[in-house]
């Protein structure tokens, strides 16, 4: 499965003797000896790690020494970004509207098309519990985590339906339900 070659080409290289030693490999040592002087590792450290990057298919022994074969490397990359782009195909509309307007949880702007606004808006919808009345210093509160301008959002979310307010209370009125 490629997804475990991945893993094990990252366990290989996770280990810091075993890095060190394809660090030299990369940086043009070619015997256990120029590997030695290049990481100040032991002769056994050199040859045990030689052997399990060899085994993993890191590392090729040739004629004048050893050689690191990115070729796995960069076959683990591919696989991976084949399974990264069938995930964002596998994406819903809102879903590319949140990545696009969302960044590490912070909205970076107020879609100008109501569509994609109506999204950000469900979505922010979801930090509000059903049948909970909130004052209007928590409903700042909770949207001022998302965005500066958070009288902005609390009128949008008014105005789409998705918070109603009565006498200083907001409470949510709509949205879709997490699940």
């Amino acid at each position: 499965m490629q997804r475990d070659r991945g893993d094990r080409l990252i366990g290989l290289l996770a280990e810091p003797e075993r890095l060190r030693v394809a660090a030299a490999l990369i940086l043009g040592a070619k015997t256990a000896e120029e590997i030695e002087a290049a990481t100040g590792s032991s002769p056994r450290v050199v040859v045990t790690s030689l052997n399990r990057l060899m085994d993993g298919g890191l590392v090729v022994q040739e004629a004048d020494g050893y050689r690191f074969d990115n070729d796995e490397l960069w076959e683990a990359a591919r696989a991976a970004g084949r399974r990264r782009s069938e995930v964002d195909r596998k994406r819903s509309p809102e879903d590319e509207v949140l990545a696009r307007f969302l960044k590490k949880g912070r909205l970076v702007s107020v879609p100008a098309a109501r569509a994609k606004r109506v999204a950000v808006l469900d979505h922010l919808a979801q930090e509000f519990e059903p049948g909970h009345y909130y004052e209007e210093r928590e409903v700042n509160r909770i949207l001022k985590r998302f965005y500066d301008d958070y009288a902005s959002l609390r009128r949008y979310l008014v105005d789409e339906g998705f918070l109603s307010r009565d006498a200083g209370k907001y409470w949510r009125s709509g949205g879709s339900v997490a699940s």
